[in-house]
C-alpha cells in the first residue's frame, strides 16, 4: 500500500510571465485559492496517503509558510525545499532521505481527474508506471507509444502523432534514484527514455478532465471553469447492511464482513466519476458499546481494504447520537441522525455534488426517507450482490 503522495512544485513558471516572478506556479490562484490547495484536497480524499511530500524550489518560502505544521484528512503536508534547481529529477534526489520505497508523484502545475487508486493497484511491473491522458486532440504534447502497457517511446511534441499524453503522474519506486549520475536531471528528457529503453517503464492510459496551468492560455481557462469541472455527482452509501454484514454494532475489523461486492461497487462508483460517501447512524456510540475513535480506526481500515482494489470512499460521515443513549454528551436528537438529511447536506457543504444526478443506497426505509429529505434519489438495496445493483442504479440515473 503506498503511504505517501509526492507534489514537484518547484518549477520557475517561466511561461507564465510576472505570474511566477513572486509566487510560485502552483501557488498561484486558480478559482479563488492556491491551485496546489486544489491538487492536495483531491489527494486526502483518497484517505490513503499518511504523507504528502511537497518538493519546493522556486520561491520555496511562500510553500513553507502556507503548509507549516498543516495537515489535511489523513495526511500529515511535509516541505522539502531546493538551494538551487536541479530538474525534476534532483528534486526526487534531493529528497532522497524522506521518500518512501515507493510513492505517488504528480506535477504540480497539472491536475488529471480520474481514478488515482486504479493506477496504483495496477503498478505492480516496472519501476515507475505512469498515468496517460487518453484522447488528447492536437500535437501540443508528446506522445507516449504503447505496447500493452508498457512504454517503447516517446514522440516529440509537434510531430503530428496521436496517441496517449504523459499526464504527469506517476507510482515510483525509489531505486531509479540510483541511476541519476548528473544533476540537474529531467525525469521527462533523462530518466523515463533510458527505463522505456530498457523495458521498465509501464504506462495506463485514462479518460478525464485534465488542466495544465503552465501556459497563458489555459490558466486562464483553468481560473474559470476548474471549480464547475470537479462537480459531480455522489453516491451516499449506508455502511452496515449495505458494505458489509449488519451484526449488530460493528465496530472491530476482524468482525467486519463485507458484503459480496461492496468494495467492487465502490470502485464502479469511482470509475463512473462519482463521489463516494458513505453515511451511517453509529448509536453504539450513545449506547457506550464503543468510542468514536473506534469508528474513525474501522473506517480508515475499511480504506485500506478498499484500496487494495483501486477504490476509496470521499467522506465517511458517521452520527454518533441517539435520544436514548446511556453516554450523557450524545443523548440527544440530531438532525445528522437518519432519517434526517443532515450528513448529506453537510456532505455538499463540503463537496462540490451535482445533486439532480446523485443518490442514496440503503438497506432501511429511514435510508430512503433520508435521501427524500435531501431531494435525491433513494434505492433499497436487500440482498445480492450490491456491484451489480449499484450499476444498474448508476445505469437508472446516467453516468456522468
Amino acid at each position: 500500500m503506498l503511504r505517501q503522495a509526492v507534489i514537484l512544485v518547484g518549477g520557475l513558471g517561466t511561461r507564465l510571465g510576472e505570474r511566477t516572478k513572486t509566487v510560485p506556479k502552483p501557488m498561484l490562484e486558480i478559482g479563488g485559492r492556491p491551485f496546489l490547495d486544489t491538487l492536495i484536497d483531491e489527494l486526502a480524499r483518497y484517505h490513503v496517503f499518511d504523507e504528502i511530500l511537497l518538493l519546493a524550489g522556486h520561491k520555496a518560502e511562500i510553500v513553507e509558510t502556507h503548509y507549516s505544521g498543516a495537515a489535511k484528512g489523513r495526511s500529515k503536508i511535509l516541505v522539502s525545499r531546493e538551494t538551487e534547481p536541479l530538474g525534476t529529477a534532483g528534486a526526487l534526489v534531493h529528497a532522497r532521505d524522506l521518500l518512501h520505497d515507493r510513492f505517488l508523484l504528480l506535477n504540480g502545475d497539472s491536475l488529471f481527474d480520474f481514478n488515482l487508486l486504479d493506477l496504483i493497484a495496477r503498478a505492480q511491473g516496472g519501476r515507475v508506471h505512469m498515468a496517460l491522458r487518453d484522447g488528447v486532440v492536437g500535437d501540443r504534447y508528446g506522445r507516449v507509444v504503447l505496447d500493452g502497457d508498457v512504454v517503447r517511446d516517446f514522440i516529440a511534441p509537434g510531430a503530428g502523432a496521436t496517441g496517449p499524453v504523459n499526464a504527469g503522474i506517476y507510482v515510483v519506486d525509489k531505486s531509479i534514484l540510483a541511476d541519476i549520475a548528473k544533476l540537474p536531471a529531467s525525469l521527462e528528457q533523462d530518466v523515463f527514455p533510458r527505463l522505456a529503453a530498457s523495458g521498465a517503464l509501464r504506462g495506463t492510459a485514462y479518460r478525464g478532465y485534465f488542466i495544465d496551468i503552465g501556459i497563458p492560455d489555459d490558466f486562464v481557462r483553468a481560473d474559470h471553469e476548474l471549480r464547475e469541472k470537479l462537480r459531480r455527482p455522489a453516491v451516499f452509501f449506508d455502511r452496515d447492511g449495505v458494505l458489509n454484514h449488519d451484526s449488530g454494532y460493528t465496530f472491530e475489523t476482524h468482525k467486519l464482513e463485507w458484503i459480496e461486492g461492496a468494495r467492487e461497487a465502490i470502485k464502479a462508483v469511482n470509475d463512473a466519476g462519482y463521489f463516494a460517501f458513505v453515511i451511517t447512524n453509529q448509536s453504539g456510540v450513545a449506547r457506550g458499546y464503543y468510542e468514536e475513535h473506534h469508528v474513525v480506526a474501522l473506517h480508515n481500515w475499511m480504506a485500506d481494504q478498499m484500496a487494495l482494489i483501486g477504490a476509496h470512499v470521499d467522506a465517511f460521515e458517521y452520527c454518533p447520537d441517539h435520544p436514548d443513549g446511556t453516554v450523557a454528551r450524545y443523548c440527544r436528537t440530531s438532525d445528522r441522525r437518519k432519517p434526517a438529511p443532515g450528513m448529506i447536506t453537510d456532505l455538499i457543504k463540503r463537496f462540490p455534488v451535482d445533486m439532480t444526478r446523485s443518490m442514496v443506497i440503503g438497506d432501511k426505509q429511514s435510508d430512503i426517507e433520508a435521501a427524500q429529505a435531501a431531494g435525491v434519489a433513494g434505492y433499497l438495496f436487500q440482498s445480492g450482490n450490491l456491484e451489480a445493483f449499484v450499476k444498474q442504479c448508476l445505469a437508472s440515473t446516467g453516468k456522468r
